[in-house]
């Protein structure tokens, strides 16, 4: 949140320079990254100077708090006189770690950062406090192509993600949220995501497949074309397809990797996405290929499982791309072929062998024909 406040009060005129602390912030020499660590428990935001002509800017708050400056930040200022500069900056890329941000402030840079070419956010490890008020316009953050949440917590719990998304262009084409505090989202509040093409929801455990249907809001992501869920505390391949089938998400590539899943013989059969072509069940602790799989795939990776032999065809979809290693039986097929490979020490006499049958030889025929 460091390089976002850095920047807010910039634009603000409410940043005031403390020569003795150290500056926190270093730009490489090409001027094209700027790291901020505003760890200190007096930092000098005037260092986020530094950062106005980088392009990639990362913001560390050491999880200090910033409710202190909701007394010195008006987030609904006039910006008019700093428009102009704001869209003069090169910013593409934001990171912002470890802090205990107040929603209005979190919002109110958002406002600012509407005027700039920032095109991806990530916001990792926050605290986000209170509540703020609806935007006065709609749409009026940034044209944002990527957002990336990790560890964000939100006093709002489950409407945040509808508050967001009001700060948001509605051009986002990936979402990913990772260890998330709430995904049970209140979807009569969310709008539709109308270019959202990549939702990743892996590194959520406590997910499971009950909480991907609360969290995939039907006909909200008619655009959707890739999910993973990778550790996301899936079960069975049918669980997941069913709730797919609930969202009414027409997908083209499934990540179900570095989930323990289970085959579930006898499940009720489940209509997978039409234009499913690509599905990785790579890390699931398979010992077979789960029955009621999509028909057809371009990619089925079941590399890395518990697989004991080599699947029949009748077992597998009709797949053009098939993944297997890292499976018990491939091992056993190459420590097989191996042994095979050497001679054949049923059909072929040692060395040794011959030399005894030799002498034996030689012993019988001195005594038949002395």
């Amino acid at each position: 949140m460091e390089r976002v406040l850095g920047l807010l009060l910039l634009l603000l005129k409410l940043v005031h320079a403390s020569p003795a602390t150290p500056e926190p912030c270093e730009l490489d020499e090409e001027s094209v990254r700027c790291s901020c660590n505003f760890s200190d428990p007096q930092p000098d935001w005037s260092s986020a100077f530094q950062c106005a002509g980088a392009a990639d800017v990362e913001l560390y708050g050491g999880g200090r708090s910033l409710e202190y400056l909701l007394k010195r930040v008006d987030t609904e200022a006039n910006l008019g006189q700093f428009v102009d500069v704001i869209k003069s900056l090169p910013l593409k890329r934001l990171t912002v770690r470890a802090a205990r941000v107040p929603t209005r402030i979190l919002f109110g840079a958002l406002r600012v950062l509407g005027y700039s070419g920032l095109q991806e956010l990530t916001l990792e490890n926050l605290e986000v406090t209170g509540t703020a008020s609806p935007p006065l316009l709609e749409a009026t953050g940034p044209d944002l192509n990527t957002l990336s949440l990790r560890n964000v917590s939100w006093a709002t719990r489950d409407a945040w993600l509808a508050e967001l998304q009001q700060w948001l262009k509605p051009g986002l084409k990936v979402l990913s949220i990772a260890q998330a505090h709430s995904l049970n989202f209140s979807c009569d509040q969310v709008r539709v995501f109308p270019a959202l093409a990549t939702l990743d929801l892996s590194n959520n455990p406590e997910l499971e497949e009950r909480g991907l249907i609360s969290a995939l809001c039907p006909h909200k992501f008619p655009t959707l074309q890739v999910l993973a869920l990778r550790n996301a505390g899936m079960e069975t391949p049918s669980g997941v397809c069913s709730a797919l089938a609930a969202a009414s998400v027409q997908l083209q590539r499934l990540d179900l990797s570095h989930n323990s899943l289970r085959d579930t013989a006898g499940a009720p059969s489940c209509h997978w996405p039409s234009q499913l072509n690509s599905l990785n069940l790579s890390f699931t602790g398979l010992e077979r290929v789960p029955k009621g799989l999509p028909a057809k795939l371009s990619v089925l990776d079941l590399s890395y499982n518990r697989l004991e032999r080599k699947p029949r065809p009748d077992e597998l979809p009709k797949v053009e791309n098939l993944s297997l290693e890292g499976n018990p039986f491939l091992d056993f097929e190459s420590h097989s072929e191996k042994y095979n490979s050497g001679a054949d020490t049923t059909a072929a006499p040692s060395s040794l062998a011959v030399g005894l049958l030799g002498t034996l030889t030689l012993l019988i025929g001195d005594r038949l024909f002395v």
